[in-house]
């Protein structure tokens, strides 16, 4: 009967047993955690990197109605990912900006995702025909899997949430649809494809658990029967193919993959397929040189070495079929790795491939198949020792984990600070363009203007028609005397290169308002930064300050501020300018007290909207009303002599 049991199939469960089971050794849990808060802990206070300020939840997101927001507008966050941005939307209303909330929830979702990861194959070891996948292999797969410094970018990265989250629920839905196919519940099944949709909506690449799934299917069986194991997977096939459809247009339209940098034919994008595919499976065997961003490849249909490796993985794939009759188990975990890779090989266009190809984060998912075949593979190869060297086999597997763990460590401290993190990246790919304008941007944000100088003139010593380091390297000329025209060269060139540019054509803007006769082509750039950008408040904004400058356009200012409002509403220096432009009108007078009432309503310190305030009562005939807001300013700023001489003027009043 117990062997009956260790070899039960699936439809036919063994034992009764919750989702966890028997399956979960609290020691391995125990170890797992241990492990984790060692290795993770240099990056635990880390601060915010790259674009993590995009994916926690902007400002304007953070009441009710911006969870509404992020459900509702494909554009409203950077990635159409609703359930990982409402996930923000929740950490940030717990802790706010700071960033150690963060940081363990991700770590925390990678341990989840090693401790289920070992108790799907354990339960999936005793549902097996022939050779049981033993127990000890699947927490070694789950332990190499937590430790493993190649997981280091998914888990020190705040915005790679979207892996670790994904992940999990990639997991609880495989886990929930295999018990559906032991009992056939519906219950299950419908468990797991709710299950299934969210971690759709938390990273699109999980499309590949359908697929998955069948590929366990029959690595536990041997054989596939459309009815049963196929049918009940076409709406997740559906829901898949409609998910991958979204976010493909989300990554071109949005996001911005698409032009030039991504004009890649079939045939070299197979060829990138194949030499991705040995990367990443070279990186999790040997995971030495791991980079923040790699160097970019090129990819030649001439280049020979390309299509040797093409052939290596057709070759390998095929020696795999072959082998299937003796062992399904490493062409089952090959499948696995290669399929759930698929979305990230270069056949869909990625935003990062403009500056890699690869990514540690972009195999997270896809490592698990490695690791689950390492694990079975050393304690195969343990058992099959001399008795007398077990214990040292056991030792070495240890001795294993513990050196990933410290090498984990070690990448997790990269990943401290922005600077930390593009200086180690630098020091590792110094061709790295994108690393010398991001450094430069932090550079330049903490106040050491030269060194970030340097950095912009390096990015584009590497890649000359770089747009944004022109764009950035003029913003900070713009604020150096005697630098403006060096500034209005690069503003230009940055154009030049992407015509589109909203925001190189904002700044040019911002540097034309500033040259006398040139307000017309300011106007113009920012007409045409709006075109491209309509919900860019600030752009807004500053049209409607330059308009405001301009004779016979207080119309039009008015209508930019009321715009830009409608986007900021929190902005309390529109509303006091736009009642200063208001106010200028006896029509809109009345308007223009309420916009100088909501701009010290935002800033209660706003001395100059109260200035304003009175200035207009005064003139209103309601002198009190202009004393009182007078007494607050001067309360504010008891040295302004502006307000002391109209409070002066106002107690010299007769018959007041």
């Amino acid at each position: 009967m117990r062997q009956a049991e260790e070899r039960g199939e699936l439809g036919k469960p063994a034992r009764a047993e919750g989702l966890w089971g028997r399956s979960l050794p609290w020691s391995y849990t125990l170890l797992i955690s241990g492990l984790l808060v060692v290795a993770y802990w240099p990056c635990m206070e880390g601060s915010l990197l790259w674009d993590d300020s995009a994916h926690v939840t902007r400002a304007d997101l953070r009441p009710f109605s911006g969870l509404v927001r992020i459900w509702a507008n494909l554009r409203e966050t950077q990635q159409y990912y609703p359930v990982l941005h409402s996930a923000f939307w929740l950490e940030h209303r717990l802790w706010g900006d700071g960033t150690l909330g963060y940081h363990v929830v991700n770590v925390a979702l990678h341990g989840f995702n090693a401790c289920m990861l070992g108790v799907l194959l354990v339960r999936l070891g005793r549902a097996r025909s022939g050779a049981r996948f033993p127990k000890e292999a699947a927490w070694l797969a789950a332990l190499l899997f937590a430790v493993h410094p190649v997981c280091v970018e998914s888990v020190a990265w705040i915005s790679e949430q979207k892996n670790t989250l994904s992940l999990a629920f990639y997991l609880l839905s495989a886990g929930a649809y295999l018990r559906f196919s032991e009992n056939r519940r519906w219950s299950h099944y419908m468990g797991a494809s709710l299950l299934f949709v969210a971690a759709l909506g938390t990273k699109s690449v999980t499309a590949t658990l359908p697929a998955a799934l069948l590929v366990v299917v029959w690595w536990t069986r041997g054989r596939l029967k459309i009815r049963r194991d196929a049918f009940p997977l076409v709406p997740w096939f559906i829901t898949a193919g409609a998910s991958g459809l979204l976010t493909a247009w989300v990554e071109r339209h949005v996001v911005g993959a698409e032009g030039a940098g991504f004009d890649l034919s079939f045939v070299q994008r197979l060829l990138l397929a194949a030499r991705a595919v040995w990367f990443y499976l070279v990186k999790l065997l040997v995971p030495a040189n791991l980079v923040f961003i790699y160097p970019r490849w090129s990819v030649e249909p001439g280049d020979l070495r390309a299509w040797v490796l093409l052939a290596e993985v057709v070759a390998f794939t095929a020696i795999l079929w072959l082998l299937r009759g003796r062992s399904r188990g490493p062409l089952a975990a090959w499948l696995f790795f290669t399929g759930s890779l698929f979305p990230a090989l270069g056949f869909f266009n990625l935003f990062p491939f403009l500056y890699s190809y690869v990514a540690d984060h972009f195999q997270y998912m896809a490592s698990i198949g490695v690791f689950a075949t390492c694990g079975y593979a050393i304690v195969r190869l343990v058992e099959r020792m001399p008795a007398g060297a077990r214990p040292w086999g056991r030792v070495a597997c240890g001795v294993l984990v513990a050196a990933l763990a410290f090498l984990t460590r070690l990448q997790s401290s990269t990943y401290r600070s922005s600077e930390i993190l593009y200086r180690t990246t630098l020091e590792r790919n110094p061709s790295c363009w994108m690393a010398e304008n991001n450094l430069a941007a932090e550079l330049e944000g903490s106040g050491r203007s030269q060194e970030a100088l340097a950095h912009y003139r390096r990015a584009l010593e590497i890649r000359p028609d770089y747009p944004e380091a022109h764009n950035n390297l003029g913003n900070l000329l713009l604020s150096t005397r005697g630098a403006e025209a060096e500034a209005l060269h690069h503003y230009e060139e940055a154009l030049r290169i992407r015509p589109d540019f909203a925001e190189a054509h904002s700044d040019l803007a911002n540097l034309l308002s500033r040259i006398p006769g040139r307000e017309a082509d300011a106007v113009s750039h920012y007409q045409r930064a709006l075109e491209v950008s309509p919900g860019d408040a600030t752009a807004h904004y500053d049209l409607a300050l330059l308009l405001s400058r301009l004779p016979g356009r207080d119309a039009e200012a008015i209508g930019q501020y009321r715009i830009s409002l409608g986007l900021r509403p929190e902005s309390a220096e529109a509303h006091n300018n736009l009642g200063i432009l208001l106010a200028r009108s006896p029509e809109s007078a009345g308007g223009a007290i309420q916009e100088f009432m909501e701009a010290v309503r935002l800033d209660p310190k706003y001395t100059s909207a109260y200035l304003n305030m009175a200035i207009l009562q005064l003139h209103q005939g309601r002198p009190d009303e202009a004393r009182a807001s007078c007494e607050k300013a001067l309360q504010l700023d008891p040295g302004n002599s502006f307000a002391a001489q109209i409070l002066g003027s106002l107690r010299n009043t007769p018959g007041r």
